[in-house]
């Protein structure tokens, strides 16, 4: 007998990912109002599971890593949508009572190790979808207005389905994983808190080189290590730390912009 709270639980799944299947169509298949995108997928999500802040960091921290891998071509890049509201869904809902920090750590990582997955399953319904296509397209003369929009129809059920079945494996999965985590020695929650603290610098060291962003570099990261050691020692406010590394590297920046 299924009890009350792991009815609820059941009904949020579902609830996710139903929601997910629609954001998802605006990847690629429909709309494209970017709602999509890691930065307002993750607090939709929160917010609907009642944690926008979770989602909002979740949401932020994605955005900075998946941001400028686009589906350009026939290149299928990682569905960042899939892995931001799975992240979210697993943080605030393996956390009764509101995600911390480690939680939303392990989430991120555990999402991020299923990425190969996600792109395995968007390049196959993309084949299924190019084959109804081209038969569409070879009978477009014998073939109605009604009969081509059940097509169309047909490729945004492929497009949906293939996000709402990632949804329904990968949270229950994550919550499971979350609850083993929680058996873990305190260090490894430490690790993980981290962890999150850190990955926004990864996320910006990605962007700056895939832009290559030469200039601001070498300035950049040697402002951060500077303004971390003043933080350690002098116990230093966050915005302290942010405000030396940024004024680091526009000085950094200029300099090299005017020596050029």
């Amino acid at each position: 007998m299924m009890s009350v709270p792991d009815f609820h639980m059941v009904l949020a799944i579902l609830g996710i990912a139903l929601a997910g299947g629609v954001i998802g169509l605006d990847r690629t298949a429909a709309g494209q109002f970017m709602i999509s995108q890691p930065i307002v997928a993750g607090p939709l999500t929160g917010w609907l599971l009642g944690d926008p802040a979770a989602g909002a960091v979740i949401g932020a921290t994605l955005e900075l890593i998946w941001v400028l891998d686009l589906p350009i071509g026939t290149f299928v890049p990682a569905n960042a949508t899939v892995g931001t509201v799975s992240a979210t869904a697993i943080a605030v809902l393996g956390s009764p009572g509101g995600a911390s920090l480690p939680v939303i750590g392990f989430s991120i990582m555990l999402t991020t190790a299923m990425v190969p997955i996600t792109m395995m399953a968007d390049g196959l319904v993309r084949q299924w979808n190019s084959r109804i296509a081209d038969k569409a397209l070879a009978a477009s003369g014998r073939l109605g207005g009604a009969v081509l929009s059940r097509i169309q129809c047909a490729g945004l059920g492929f497009f949906f389905l293939k996000s709402f079945v990632l949804y329904i494996l990968f949270i229950p999965l994550g919550l499971a994983a979350v609850a083993l985590f929680g058996r873990l020695p305190l260090v490894f929650h430490r690790a993980l808190a981290l962890f999150v603290r850190l990955l926004p610098l990864v996320g910006v060291a990605l962007v700056m080189s895939k832009l290559s962003v030469n200039t601001f570099d070498k300035y950049f990261f040697l402002g951060f290590a500077c303004a971390v050691i003043a933080g350690q020692l002098f116990h230093a406010p966050a915005l302290v730390v942010l405000f030396t590394t940024v004024t680091a590297g526009l000085l950094g920046a200029r300099y090299r912009e005017r020596k050029s």
